[in-house]
């Protein structure tokens, strides 16, 4: 057990700093609870502490794997930009067993620092990685039955081009717009036609993704960001124009006219939608 003395002055008397001698300065802790008057010298109180248990100094800690660092600091991955990083290329799909449907996917930008469980959306669909192989430059995502129902994925085939972009970091720019990779519905390109060397782009969808479409409003089209031009309610279309990068860098180019293509609004639509649907607008207007 060890014994820590501390030493405290009284506050009875006033400490006159013309009194005090080089040679008598000590350092002291001063107390200003008052002393007996009968006591006006420094007086020594022991204060006792208790040396800690050998167990507090060698506690067993759990090892922590690399595996387990990894899943502790890998963000939340959810969101997208609309910004195509990389063209991919169908390898392989099907049912790889009764119940599963399973697409198999060649990419390298994508692969840099991939993970299992990763988000990446392919044609604008959040998909999850399940395997890959950084050797031969693959990896393989899983589709759910209502994804095969809600999106174009289901007419992809063996060497089909496919947009990939891996799931939004903080430290990313915000190039395009809040992408989901929820993807809304279908539509049809129903004209292509060059001007200059930029391309118009028609498509023509059902009027419950329509409503949510504005003129120079985003809209995700196989998960890349673009501005609307105009809406065409009358033909239940909209179109848009694509500049000579992008069409060097999407897969919308390479589709023909009757083709499908996935469709995502602007989510801010939807909320504004709900807002005034349950009378909140109204309600902050009465208070």
């Amino acid at each position: 057990m060890a014994t820590i003395s501390f030493s405290f002055a009284s506050a009875s008397k006033p400490l006159n700093p013309s009194s005090i001698s080089p040679s008598t300065i000590n350092p002291t802790i001063f107390s200003l609870l008052p002393t007996p008057s009968n006591s006006p010298h420094l007086r020594r109180i022991p204060l006792l502490l208790k040396s800690p248990p050998i167990s507090r100094i060698f506690i067993d800690r759990p090892i922590i794997t690399i595996q387990q660092r990894r899943i502790c600091s890998t963000p939340i991955t959810s969101m997208f930009t609309g910004i195509v990083e990389e063209m991919g290329r169908i390898k392989q799909l099907g049912y790889d067993k009764p119940d599963s449907f399973t697409m198999k996917i060649q990419a390298k930008l994508i692969l840099e620092d991939i993970n299992l469980g990763d988000s990446i959306a392919v044609n604008g669909t959040c998909l999850t990685v399940d395997h890959f192989d950084k050797g031969e430059l693959e990896f393989s995502v899983g589709l759910a039955p209502e994804t095969l129902r809600k999106t174009s994925l289901i007419e992809l085939e063996q060497g089909s081009v496919v947009n990939l972009e891996r799931a939004l970091k903080p430290s990313t720019r915000m190039g395009g717009h809040f992408v989901q990779g929820h993807v809304d519905g279908t539509g049809e390109i129903v004209e292509l036609k060059p001007e200059g060397d930029s391309l118009w782009v028609k498509v023509k969808t059902v009027k419950e993704i329509l409503r949510y479409i504005v003129p120079k409003g985003f809209i995700a089209v196989d998960g890349t960001s673009l501005t609307v031009v105009d809406v065409f309610d009358e033909e239940d279309c909209f179109n848009f124009m694509l500049v000579a990068y992008t069409q060097q860098n999407v897969v919308i180019p390479m589709k023909k006219v009757g083709q499908k293509v996935n469709l995502e609004v602007d989510i801010l639509g939807k909320y504004v939608e709900r807002l005034l649907s349950t009378g909140f607008v109204d309600a902050i207007k009465s208070s």
